[in-house]
């Protein structure tokens, strides 16, 4: 059994949809993978068919050692888990437990916006390295699908606005990631390397905009606007400070030096990494083609 964490998330999902297709020959034993994801309320129903939800507080994990019997494989995402995993390391390890794949970011080694929030996943990589299990750390860039917070206004126009156009990332697809986390979990990448996963290229966030519209076969336009303007637009939402915070401070930082390129997801699938373009393409429905 895989135990997944941060199932409700895009690469939750995707990892989730991975594991269930296998077949004869797909897992360790050549059986078809059995898959639960922990959630927090009764979110069984959000799940893909097969999946067996299992119900509680990652922050305050001494329910779940039951759960974690039979388990080979557990993949984590720090902040489903927060305070929490040092302890559910513990008890994974208890259970007999294998591997543990964490999802960190690129920022514990390619500083950009509030060191607060590179401790946290540089914390985490620490735990997950003195757990006892083997263990795979992936290192994600700016994921490709964080662009889908322009839909409401490309759905309504034809601009998008926001701050420091001129950040650069390379943007990495979901579905690589969850490729690469779905070998590490089966055991069929070497356990100990840091991987850092990005997209093939880099693109500052008004070409991010023009790809997205030329998916859509009309041309968009990104707007720059103060960041102050747009923290302010955020919580008015009904937004945390923190979303803000994240996002803001890491633009700030990447509009003067960009993120990393990595030919990483290409070296460990044997096949060149998606690019956002592809990206585009494939959640153009969302922006309301």
């Amino acid at each position: 059994m895989y135990l997944i964490t941060g199932a409700g998330g895009v690469v939750g999902r995707r990892v989730m949809d991975l594991l269930l297709r296998e077949r004869g020959g797909g897992g360790e034993n050549g059986e078809k993978a059995a898959v639960a994801a922990v959630t927090r309320g009764p979110g069984a129903d959000a799940l893909p068919d097969g999946v067996r939800a299992v119900v509680g507080d990652l922050f305050h994990p001494g329910w779940i050692e039951p759960a974690l019997a039979g388990a080979r494989a557990l993949q984590i995402s720090p902040r489903a888990t927060g305070p929490g995993l040092g302890a559910l390391l513990r008890l994974a390890a208890g259970q007999g437990v294998r591997r543990v794949v964490l999802l960190s970011a690129t920022t514990v080694d390619h500083p950009a916006g509030e060191a607060r929030f590179a401790a946290q996943f540089r914390h985490a990589e620490d735990l997950v390295r003195n757990s006892g299990l083997d263990w795979t750390v992936l290192r994600l860039a700016d994921f490709a699908a964080n662009a889908l917070a322009w839909a409401p206004q490309i759905r309504s126009g034809d601009v998008v606005r926001g701050a420091y156009g001129r950040a650069a990332t390379s943007p990495v697809h979901e579905d690589d990631i969850a490729e690469v986390a779905v070998h590490a979990l089966r055991g069929t990448l070497p356990p100990g390397p840091v991987h850092t996963l990005t997209g093939p290229q880099s693109l500052d966030q008004a070409e991010k905009v023009r790809l997205i519209g030329a998916a859509l076969g009309r041309d968009l336009t990104f707007q720059e606007l103060p960041p102050e303007r747009i923290r302010q637009g955020m919580l008015a939402q009904g937004l945390p400070e923190e979303v803000p915070d994240r996002l803001l401070g890491s633009l700030a930082d990447y509009a003067r030096r960009p993120g990393p390129t990595t030919a990483t997801v290409a070296d460990l699938l044997g096949r060149p990494a998606r690019t956002f373009a592809d990206w585009a393409r494939a959640h153009a429905p969302a922006f309301g083609a």
